[in-house]
């Protein structure tokens, strides 16, 4: 079962850059999108719903802003549309897909990096989403979290670390945040399950030659439940092609050793 997510900052662009032609030869099954900047009525060209998958859209309010995706081989038992909070909600920042026992969620966490109100709001987000994610490991199903979290965890996943530690994306509150997802609450990184290599990153700077130089952040990643570690295969970063400022990431799990009935 081949998941990948990818924030395309703005959909359309995306794909006059060719992403959908990559993605047609790419073989997910799920393709989960943060950061859409569409709403639904300005993606109905075929582009956007490929031929042989269920496509979702979450879109924000404002136009042209946020919004989740969430593309898939299978029809959903149930897709869900939000978290029942209007200031999230109203951004368009939370999409879940039900197949069986697993779902899978793109998730676009809010940023900091324009301020201190919406940091505010991000950790107001943090405060309010661990609860949740406390409540998905008791209710008995499988969950990849597909996500562009706008957090680093540890000095590997970003190039500068040391020169970041007081900005938005490296705070100790964050870092602290994902700690207690990781060490406490029993969610996995599955990316790093099997790649312990440095300079692995899904985010670069516009400014500076920031990609050519790989000066980059590991911001988008797929958080999994302990059911399916057994499962994780293989996870990769694409960086042939510019599609966004972020890459996609993928996610590959054999169907036969997850501990969850798909079906």
């Amino acid at each position: 079962m081949r998941i990948t997510t990818f924030n395309a900052n703005g959909i359309r662009s995306a794909a006059r850059k060719g992403f959908f032609d990559w993605f047609a030869d790419h073989g997910a099954d799920v393709l989960c999108i943060q950061e859409t900047k569409a709403q639904d009525a300005q993606l109905q060209d075929s582009v956007f719903r490929p031929e042989g998958y269920y496509c979702y859209y979450c879109d924000a309010e404002k136009k042209g802003y946020s919004g989740t995706a969430i593309l898939s081989r299978r029809e959903p038992d149930r897709v869900q549309f939000g978290l029942g909070w209007e200031a999230a909600d109203s951004e368009g920042r939370y999409l879940q897909a039900d197949f069986g026992r697993l779902s899978v969620i793109s998730l676009y966490m809010p940023s900091g990096s324009s301020g201190e109100v919406r940091q505010a709001f991000k950790f107001e987000f943090l405060d309010r989403f661990l609860p949740l994610l406390k409540g998905f490991r008791a209710d008995g199903r499988e969950y990849v979290i597909c996500a562009d979290w706008n957090m680093c965890h540890k000095p590997i996943d970003l190039k500068n670390w040391r020169a970041n530690q007081k900005n938005s994306g490296f705070l100790p509150e964050e870092r602290a945040w994902l700690d207690t997802l990781y060490d406490k609450v029993g969610y996995v990184d599955s990316f790093r399950l099997v790649n312990q290599q440095p300079e692995q990153y899904s985010w670069w700077s516009n400014r500076g030659q920031a990609r050519a130089r790989n000066v980059g952040w590991r911001l988008d990643y797929h958080v999994i439940t302990p059911g399916l570690v057994p499962a994780v295969k293989a996870a990769s970063i694409y960086t042939d092609a510019f599609f966004s400022d972020h890459a996609p990431v993928t996610l590959d799990l054999d169907a036969g050793l997850m501990s969850v009935d798909t079906k």
